[in-house]
């Protein structure tokens, strides 16, 4: 079964239906108490302020805390990722679910006057070795879709792929345990996000 968390801030209708191509049928909750165990997907979209107050008010941060301390695969979508890190800078300071060491910041325009912020479209993921079983026919440098201003910082050791914009290298995916998080949105990456999707519902860590 997988559960799809909807806090206020999700690109749920895109998610669902990427599942749904796989012939997966998610189930969508609006509360914590509706969750019946089972893979969590955390997607994400807007600030992390916002996101984290949603987050906490429907209960889904204690769903997430249970999911990692029982071994149960979660798939962190874009602010979903952000947001399992400890703090996020966005919104003058915001603190994450801490289930993932590391903080969020913003890129920083000085580094590539040229860069655009949001980073927005295509872009590739480096692979960090050895790669994760989630990444299983994906070849490394693949690309995927990104929408995103403010990104894991570097160094970030749970850092399981890596991406370059803006004059940095940021890691683009994190995985710790049975969470796998990614900035960049599988659901709308064609057949490279939907072999991440495939590898998720596969997945017995």
């Amino acid at each position: 079964m997988v559960t799809i968390l909807d806090y206020g801030a999700g690109n749920l209708t895109s998610v669902c239906l990427a599942f749904e191509r796989l012939g997966e049928t998610p189930r969508l909750i609006a509360r914590g108490d509706e969750w019946q165990g089972g893979r969590v997907v955390f997607p994400g979209v807007g600030s992390a302020r916002s996101g984290m107050e949603g987050v906490c008010a429907r209960g889904f941060d204690d769903v997430l805390r249970r999911a990692a301390a029982h071994g149960v695969p979660v798939l962190g979508i874009c602010l979903g990722m952000q947001l399992l890190l400890e703090s996020s800078e966005e919104d003058g300071g915001v603190a994450g679910l801490g289930l993932i060491p590391g903080r969020c910041v913003r890129f920083d325009p000085a580094r590539d006057p040229t860069a655009k912020i949001p980073h927005m479209g295509w872009n590739t993921v480096r692979q960090t070795p050895p790669a994760h079983p989630l990444f299983a026919g994906v070849p490394d440098e693949a690309a995927f879709y990104f929408v995103h201003s403010y990104h894991a910082a570097p160094g970030t050791p749970a850092a399981a792929g890596l991406t370059d914009y803006c004059g940095v290298a940021f890691p683009s995916v994190l995985a710790q345990g049975t969470l796998f998080a990614t900035q960049f949105h599988p659901e709308r990456s064609g057949e490279t996000g939907a072999r991440i999707l495939r590898n998720f519902l596969a997945w017995a860590p």
